[in-house]
């Protein structure tokens, strides 16, 4: 399993969201007569507090610009740690669409981490640091939830709880004149995220038919089945468009009995479409069906002469999408042959 290529940028996309938070933080300076005299935008960037402390208190050079202005903040993934609580079972699966429509694929389902990100303040005054954390603290109660995108191959988008910590104050202001002073809160959170390992294709497709089979004894080694209930999915709507008939005369909502053009496509007790309204025929004379009205939560519509019935056939059972609604088809059957289903031959043999 190791070895298999992959790169999801999880990690990535979860530390870009939550820097994202604090991109648009401003503070105001107000003069004498308390008139807004500037607005400052905070910048943010990526990088550990040390490198921008580095740079604010080496010695300017006379031939460059001093490039760290405050106020400023910066981030930094600190920790990845598993997350007992979040377990799930490791060979528990989900099936998932590809966002480009291609076939189904088979999930294992993602393991839980926990990202911890360190967010840090740094200011001159006191008052710049005050405005700044009060755009912040409200939002995290203590948690602020993001949708971001984990796996946009199949679209798979959770929200992720960005968890503040504590926050931890440090006020430089010790040193003669000539030191500057730093102000610099350090806010730690947890993001709540999920890793996804390959994504494979899925060759068994999508469950087409669903098998039980019952048994008179609970010892299956001496005892045969007595019955077999199967399920299979059903269209209910046209795919193909077989228009296999037309209406001969007008519908009207309470109407059961309908004249049709021709019965040669049409069979008892299976399900047809006009317009957008299910029936089903529960029985066919002459040019004449009689049907049950309005199936599968379709509602009884008034039809004109001429609109075309189609079919709900097994054309149509195949072609059900993924995320399309559909009903079920049901058998049942009654055995005394002494047989049990192989799965390992895909057969009745005998016992």
């Amino acid at each position: 399993m190791l070895g298999t290529y992959f790169y999801h940028e999880i990690i990535r996309k979860t530390i870009i969201a939550f820097g994202t938070l604090f991109n648009n933080i401003y503070i105001k300076h107000n003069d004498e007569q308390d008139n807004t005299d500037s607005i400052i935008k905070v910048p943010i960037a990526y990088g550990p507090i040390q490198k921008f402390l580095a740079r604010i208190e080496q010695k300017p050079d006379l031939r460059k610009r001093q490039a760290i202005t405050l106020p400023r903040m910066s981030f930094e993934l600190t920790s990845i740690q598993y997350d007992t609580s979040r377990k799930v079972s490791t060979m528990q699966t989900f099936t998932a669409v590809r966002s480009d429509g291609g076939n189904p694929v088979k999930v294992f389902m993602p393991v839980p981490y926990n990202l911890g990100i360190q967010l840090s303040i740094i200011t001159k005054y006191n008052d710049d640091m005050l405005q700044i954390v009060e755009q912040i603290l409200p939002f995290f109660q203590p948690q602020f939830n993001l949708t971001i995108d984990l796996v946009s191959s199949i679209g798979e988008k959770r929200d992720i709880p960005m968890i503040l910590e504590n926050i931890q104050m440090n006020d430089n202001y010790e040193g003669d004149f000539s030191e500057r002073r730093n102000l610099i809160y350090t806010l730690n959170f947890t993001a709540k995220t999920y890793m996804f390992g390959p994504i494979a294709d899925n060759t068994e497709g999508l469950i087409k038919k669903v098998q039980v089979d019952y048994y008179s004894d609970t010892n299956r080694k001496n005892a045969s089945r007595q019955l077999r209930y199967t399920v299979t999915p059903r269209a209910i709507q046209d795919y193909d468009s077989d228009r296999s008939s037309l209406l001969a005369e007008d519908v009207n909502p309470e109407d059961t009995i309908i004249k049709v053009s021709n019965t040669t496509l049409l069979s008892s007790n299976s399900y047809i479409m006009i317009n957008d309204e299910e029936m089903f025929i529960k029985n066919i004379s002459s040019n004449e069906i009689t049907v049950n009205r309005a199936q599968d939560n379709t509602i009884a519509s008034k039809h004109d002469a001429g609109s075309y019935i189609n079919v709900l056939n097994d054309i149509d059972n195949e072609l059900i999408e993924v995320d399309d609604d559909f009903g079920f088809n049901e058998e049942r059957f009654d055995f005394g042959d002494g047989k049990i289903w192989s799965t390992t031959k895909n057969m009745d043999v005998q016992l």
